[in-house]
């Protein structure tokens, strides 16, 4: 039986994201090779064209991962955990994301393959470039949510690190307690 005979078995000739019955086809979820089954979803027309291109992305028909998240199938669950993520600025994925569990191995495979397209770059308020290590200083008052405190404008955060899915956040300590910072408040120090 081949590949795409075994796909359309387990997905019952259906999209294994959104449902759909419009013109299922392979989706080979890399890195993998997609030579065996298990490499591979049975992805409809229109979230195949999402996946391929970041500019196509529609984020309430995404709202269907509220679903095949649950997936047995680790391809199911890795293509779920990658479009979440590059989403999760919406907010709501970013819910279904805490509540979301793969196993140890599948996690790894979703992280290395990632986004190959869509790379995440971290700026500053005047759009350069930030990397883990940079010190920065606040532009602005910010009030820490949670913390009780308010960081104040010019304060140094020195050795960022990077929020890895979110080009707009980076983490940095701001009198003694580890913060989450949207990079358009800060501006690095060269």
């Amino acid at each position: 039986m081949s590949v795409r005979d075994e796909l359309l078995q387990r997905s019952n000739h259906c999209c294994e994201l959104c449902g759909s019955d419009e013109a299922p086809d392979v989706y080979i979820v890399g890195p993998k090779s997609g030579e065996a089954a298990e490499e591979c979803v049975m992805t409809c027309g229109t979230c195949r064209e999402q996946l391929k291109d970041p500019d196509k992305v529609a984020p309430n028909h995404w709202r269907c991962l509220n679903e095949s998240m649950w997936s047995e199938v680790p391809a199911v669950q890795v293509v779920a955990w990658r479009m979440l993520n590059r989403l999760r600025a919406e907010g709501w994925p970013a819910d279904l994301l805490e509540m979301m569990y793969m196993e140890e191995e599948t996690r790894k495979w979703a992280e290395e393959g990632g986004n190959e397209d869509a790379k995440v770059v971290h700026k500053d308020s005047n759009g350069n470039v930030l990397q883990a290590g940079d010190t920065v200083t606040l532009i602005k008052d910010l009030v820490v949510k949670g913390a009780n405190f308010t960081a104040k404008r010019g304060v140094a955060v020195r050795r960022i690190s990077l929020v890895a899915d979110n080009a707009e956040q980076i983490e940095g300590k701001v009198d003694g307690q580890r913060i989450v910072i949207l990079t358009k408040f800060v501006k690095k120090i060269k």
